[in-house]
C-alpha cells in the first residue's frame, strides 16, 4: 500500500541539468526537468520544465509546465502554460493556452493561444509540423492533402491536420 509520504516522494522526480548535451529527451512520465547548461536538439517533457537563467537551448520544445529564464532559440509548445521571466530571452513561435512574459523577459516570434478544450496542442499540426511527424518533405503533404489522398482541413489558405486522423490513417497503411 502506497501512503501519501510515498506518493509525494513519486511524483517528485527531479533531474537537474547543468552541463552541455545534443540529442533528442522524450520523458514519457512527469519529471521536474530544470536545464541550467546548453541543450541542443528537441525536447519533449512531461511536468514541469525550467530553463536557468545560465541555460543556453537551442531546441523545439514540447511540454505541460514550462518557465524559461534562459536563452531559448527554438518553438515552443506549452501544453498548460509558459511564463518568461527575466532576463528570459526566447526566439521562435510559441504556442500555449496560458502565457505569461514578466517585465525584463524577451520574446521575438510569433505566438498562439490555444483553447484546451477545442485545440490541444498535441493534436493540431500545420503541415510543417506534419512533414517533421512523418519524415516527409513540406510539399509532398501538400500535394497529398489537395488530392485528397491525406486528412485535413483547409481554413481559408491554411492546412490543419489533427494527429489522431493521421495515426489513424498511417495505421491503415496508407502511406506509401
Amino acid at each position: 500500500m502506497m501512503t501519501r509520504r510515498d506518493k509525494k516522494h513519486e511524483t517528485e522526480k527531479v533531474l537537474d541539468v547543468d552541463a552541455s548535451m545534443q540529442g533528442t529527451l522524450i520523458f514519457k512520465d512527469s519529471v521536474n526537468l530544470r536545464i541550467n547548461g546548453t541543450f541542443e536538439g528537441v525536447l519533449n517533457t512531461k511536468g514541469s520544465l525550467m530553463i536557468g537563467e545560465q541555460a543556453v537551448v537551442n531546441a523545439d520544445i514540447t511540454g505541460e509546465s514550462i518557465i524559461i529564464a534562459g536563452r531559448v532559440n527554438g518553438n515552443i509548445t506549452a501544453l498548460k502554460d509558459l511564463k518568461l521571466i527575466s532576463p528570459a530571452r526566447v526566439i521562435g513561435d510559441i504556442k500555449s493556452p496560458l502565457l505569461s512574459i514578466a517585465e525584463g523577459a524577451i520574446f521575438d516570434g510569433t505566438s498562439r493561444m490555444l483553447d484546451k478544450a477545442n485545440d490541444r496542442a498535441d493534436n493540431a499540426m500545420t503541415p510543417d509540423d506534419l512533414a517533421k511527424y512523418l519524415e516527409i518533405e513540406t510539399n509532398l503533404v501538400y500535394e497529398w492533402a489537395s488530392s485528397g489522398r491525406l486528412p485535413g482541413t483547409k481554413d481559408g489558405n491554411a492546412w490543419r491536420f489533427e494527429r489522431t486522423k493521421i495515426d489513424e490513417w498511417v495505421a491503415q497503411g496508407k502511406i506509401k
